[in-house]
């Protein structure tokens, strides 16, 4: 009988890399917490056009090649900070991590362990993050990867450290405020997007490289319509700010702070009788205080 592969058998581990594109020797890898992904590679098909009296396609060429997906997870204390890191473009220092312009890549390992398949993505930067917060559920997020090649294994690059064991963040624990004081708000979406591009060189199908476009955070801000306030200050182009506070059940903390926003746009869909809500895109700016404009700030329990 043949060995199907599962979902619920298959592992995602990371390891940083050193140079682009190369795993290190013993790699420690890490395993990851995740809901899912779509990481794999791409080939640019090249059909040759040659022209023949049969009509027929002489050959096809595979040529440049890519990695990308996405890495879907529930956001919890310390599993994704290499990775959020990595994505701002910061280090952490002193639990706070600010927008920044260093290049960090991965290598992933994706094992499907219950038909022997071992696949390996390298040269693995990371292009979007994005958040998601909705009324009752887990705070779930994504990080879109752009890598240079994978290749498949019949072992396991190494055995990876366990993940953390934490719970969740929830959207009843914790709190959040707009322009310093508190509001209606049903919902939030935050995206940093880094503008990725790789660099492709003659004689080399994967890519030698990457640069940093410009680290741009935008958003969605949707809450009760209950007076003009934020509707004006769309109308009058009127800047504010965003803090998030998330709290796990062991009492960890991430702080997020959009210290100045610019909202770009304000719906009130009426779709029927029952509560309006408003929605509100917004752009983060650059904050002369802070030097960035997303500010995350880690705080670990308090043990007694």
């Amino acid at each position: 009988m043949s060995n199907f592969a599962s979902g619920a058998r298959r592992d995602l581990s990371y390891v940083a890399e050193s140079a682009y594109g190369t795993t290190p020797g013993a790699p420690g890898l890490q395993l990851l917490r995740t809901t899912g992904d779509t990481l794999d590679e791409t080939r640019q098909a090249n059909v040759s056009e040659e022209i023949r009296a049969d009509r027929a396609i002489a050959d096809v060429r595979h040529g440049q090649r890519s990695v990308a997906g996405d890495i879907n997870f529930e956001l919890s204390y310390g599993t994704f900070d290499d990775l959020l890191e990595a994505t701002v473009g910061g280090t952490w220092t002193a639990d706070v991590l600010k927008v920044g312009i260093t290049k960090r890549s991965f290598t992933f390992e994706r094992p499907f362990r219950d038909i022997g398949v071992y696949q390996v993505f390298r040269g693995c930067a990371l292009n979007t993050f994005s958040l998601s917060l909705t009324p009752g559920g887990n705070i779930t997020g994504t990080f879109n990867v752009l890598g240079r090649d994978s290749v498949v294994n019949d072992a396991e690059l190494a055995t990876p450290a366990a993940p953390t064991t934490v719970s969740p963040f929830d959207s009843f624990s914790g709190s959040l405020t707009e322009g310093g004081v508190s509001a209606p708000v049903s919902g939030l979406t935050l995206q940093l997007a880094n503008g990725l591009e790789q660099q492709f060189l003659l004689f080399d199908k994967g890519a030698s490289g990457f640069t940093l476009g410009r680290s741009n955070v935008t958003g969605t801000v949707t809450a009760y319509f209950t007076d003009k306030t934020l509707l004006e200050k769309f109308l009058n182009e009127s800047e504010s700010a965003l803090l998030v506070t998330l709290s796990d059940p062991s009492g960890n903390q991430y702080q997020i702070s959009l210290p100045r926003i610019k909202y770009t746009g304000a719906t009130i869909p009426v779709e029927g009788e029952g509560s309006l809500q408003i929605n509100l895109p917004f752009q983060a700016l650059h904050d002369g205080t802070e030097q960035s404009a997303i500010v995350i700030t880690r705080t670990p329990a308090v043990t007694p």
